[in-house]
């Protein structure tokens, strides 16, 4: 089946990550990404944890790593790769993703969902707040889509695995794809894309902080924190 390609322009896209995360700051500095492996050799040697830090940068080709600022948001996702069994849709052990999507409805609902298994599979009972970071992307490109092959392509969009769809992703990005742009799965018309390669993504920055409400069985609803006063 041949997967047609169309040019994405999603100006802010919206990404969901949990707010214990904070930006990873190595890559935000004035430096030649081709330099990094020295530079963090250099680094551990005075803090062992560096490299645990960073993640595996040398999963990234020197041409395909940013720096600068908004670079600590956009960068761990390609760096710090999904070691859980079941992985992402479209990424796993091997290689990683930016999931984001084209509203802050669906990015809620999507991560709602992901969130509320992490919770499950972790067996967390209790009740609590979870916190987390709205994070706004330019993403542009020419991407593979799927957004009109529901029908078609229906262990892609399994709800509960994701054998199929990294089957998928790993053909893909081994011919040179950019990512897949897909319907949601968790918010009717919504829609979401993976992008595997960092230069697509431009001027990552933080808006606005969100807290779910977990009962110990389900996210039950959320809130905005929108009258913090730093001290």
């Amino acid at each position: 089946m041949q997967i047609p390609i169309s040019q994405i322009s999603w100006t802010p896209s919206f990404r969901i990550i949990s707010d214990r995360f904070p930006p990873v700051n190595f890559f935000e500095r004035i430096a030649d990404p081709a330099d990094w492996e020295a530079l963090l050799e250099l680094e551990s040697i005075t803090n062992p944890s560096a490299k645990n830090s960073v993640g595996s940068i040398s999963n990234i080709s020197i041409a395909d790593r940013v720096t600068g600022p908004g670079a600590g948001r956009i960068m761990p996702s390609f760096t710090f790769l999904d070691q859980t069994p079941m992985g992402s849709r479209f990424s796993n052990s091997q290689f990683g993703a930016y999931y984001a999507s084209n509203d802050i409805e669906t990015a809620i609902a999507e991560t709602i969902n992901n969130r509320e298994r992490f919770m499950r599979n972790h067996n967390m009972t209790a009740a609590q707040e979870l916190d987390h970071l709205v994070i706004l992307a330019n993403i542009t490109g020419s991407f593979h889509d799927i957004r009109n092959f529901r029908i078609e392509l229906p262990e892609v969009y399994n709800p509960n695995d994701y054998a199929v769809s990294q089957t998928l992703a790993t053909k893909l990005k081994s011919d040179n794809s950019n990512g897949i742009v897909y319907q949601s799965i968790r918010r009717t018309n919504g829609e979401c894309i993976a992008v595997f390669r960092p230069p697509l993504i431009a001027n990552a920055r933080e808006e606005r902080h969100l807290t779910y409400i977990w009962d110990g069985t389900r996210i039950t609803g959320y809130y905005e924190k929108n009258r913090f006063q730093k001290i």
